[in-house]
């Protein structure tokens, strides 16, 4: 008997984005129940291989052919309903929205092949979503406002989405990005079961190291180009050592006094009283939706205290907004999704200075001068006349990166910054912190991975339910991180 036909065949595929080719002459299959690995840098294609497959985007040469359903055809309309692609894109189009979608209405709307929830649930899919919400531990969100959700609970949501149709082929991207190492075990076994019980996996990722253990076929995307090839080892992250900050001032940078932020109705963090002095670097660790990424949105000034809380930004002269993005770096995945938009690389470097997003008053020579200096040590210079919105994952979260640093700001939160780039950029971008810390810049680190922790890091948060289950000093090897309650 002949073998059943691949799920999608892909021969002498092109496609093109803005006029030029982003993947030439592709020549791949996914068959029915099997796990395919995709690596390779920043702008690569991986994104657009995936996009393909999902039938988002059409090549411009060469065939697709799907076998969705047992059914040879070139039409992408199958694809189009029962295919979805777990990762940041799909996160946008939900927390772009001015109105509420509650995960119930996400999952709803998947298992109609459709992003919006526009009509009364069938039986059918009610029972699917109990099911789905069991397989994926979402069922206490279901009530939930999408957008107010934590970036590791929005990607646990998306993966039920996409399971709702009862797909044939999981298509993820970067799916490990922003998930707790827990929540990393976790859904690893829910894909693992998912992948035996016939379901083709296709991962895209930056850290093939992170992916469950199952019998990967591996291809490098590069250039455009794809071809089968194992990852290299994960190379060893280079210790970095941060020197000691003086203290500008004896007073504290920041200091709050029973803080708690609601989020639709929800407790986000809090309460909690917690200061961050002049010379201390900070990392913040927790599970997901234990608050880390409200309390850099907090500290930034995009979130504010319900009322009986307080926060004092003691560094600042006057605690006013334009004072805070003048004086504060931050990257996070919420940062992002504003910059997709028809802004450039330059404009969206630019907008440091002022604090504002996709535009700014015109640059002086200096800043000009130093825009320049910056994007050619990070190795973005391709990127600046580029539109955001075009931009890959670890591409925009480059720009983000050198956009925070710009201005030398006092502040500088990561929440999960490193995420989504290659080995070289996160090198490069980690190369610039001693300067940066030895002018002034004190340093919050919001991370799952003991390797983008930093070891300069003096001082070490973490929380668990919105609350500080551990304050102090960090200790100096692994020990105390595997000792956090």
């Amino acid at each position: 008997m002949a073998p059943p036909p691949p799920l999608v065949s892909l021969q002498a595929v092109t496609v093109l984005q803005g006029g030029q080719p982003v993947l030439q002459n592709i020549h791949l299959e996914v068959r029915r129940g099997e796990a395919l690995r995709l690596w390779g840098p920043n702008g690569g294609g991986k994104t657009t291989l995936l996009r393909l497959l999902a039938g988002q985007v059409a090549p411009v040469a060469g065939t697709r052919t799907y076998a969705l359903g047992g059914q040879l055809q070139r039409s992408a309309v199958q694809a189009r309903r029962t295919l979805r692609i777990v990762g940041p894109d799909a996160e946008a189009f939900y927390l772009t929205r001015e109105w509420v979608q509650t995960v119930r209405d996400v999952l709803l709307a998947a298992f109609e092949g459709e992003a919006l929830n526009l009509w009364a649930a069938a039986p059918e899919a009610l029972t699917r979503l109990e099911t789905v919400a069991a397989q994926t531990g979402t069922a206490a969100l279901l009530d939930r406002d999408f957008r107010t959700l934590s970036h590791g609970q929005r990607r646990r949501v998306l993966l039920a989405a996409a399971l709702m149709p009862s797909p044939e082929l999981l298509l993820l991207d970067e799916f490990t990005d922003g998930l707790s190492e827990g929540a990393r075990a976790e859904l690893g076994q829910v894909l693992t079961r998912l992948q035996a019980s016939g379901v083709a996996l296709v991962l895209a990722t930056h850290r093939p190291e992170e992916a469950p253990p199952l019998p990967w076929r591996t291809v490098r995307v590069e250039g455009g180009q794809a071809r089968e090839e194992s990852p290299n080892p994960a190379p060893t992250s280079a210790h970095l050592s941060l020197p000691h900050a003086t203290p500008h001032s004896p007073h504290p940078l920041v200091r709050l006094t029973n803080a708690t932020v609601y989020r639709n109705g929800h407790r986000a963090l809090g309460p909690l009283s917690w200061t961050w002095q002049a010379g201390q670097h900070w990392l913040v660790t927790g599970e997901n939706g234990s608050g880390k990424s409200t309390l850099a949105r907090l500290i930034a000034g995009e979130l504010h205290p319900a009322l009986g809380g307080h926060i004092e930004r003691l560094f600042l002269t006057s605690d006013l907004l334009s004072q805070r993005r003048a004086h504060i770096g931050l990257v996070s995945a919420e940062v992002g999704i504003r910059q997709r938009r028809d802004w450039t690389g330059r404009e969206v470097l630019a907008s440091a200075w002022s604090g504002t997003e996709g535009f700014a008053p015109d640059l002086t020579p200096a800043q000009t001068a130093e825009l320049a200096q910056l994007a050619r040590t990070l190795g973005i210079n391709d990127l600046l006349d580029r539109l955001a919105e075009g931009l890959s994952q670890g591409q925009l979260r480059r720009l983000l990166l050198a956009r925070a640093v710009l201005h030398r700001p006092r502040l500088l939160l990561l929440d999960e910054g490193l995420d989504f780039l290659d080995a070289g950029a996160r090198a490069a971008f980690c190369a610039l912190l001693p300067d940066l810390v030895r002018g002034g810049t004190h340093l919050l680190v919001v991370a799952h991975r003991a390797g983008d922790a930093l070891s300069g890091l003096t001082h070490h948060l973490h929380l668990d339910a919105g609350q500080a289950a551990w304050a102090g000093p960090l200790g100096s090897d692994s020990a105390h991180l595997q000792a956090l309650p």
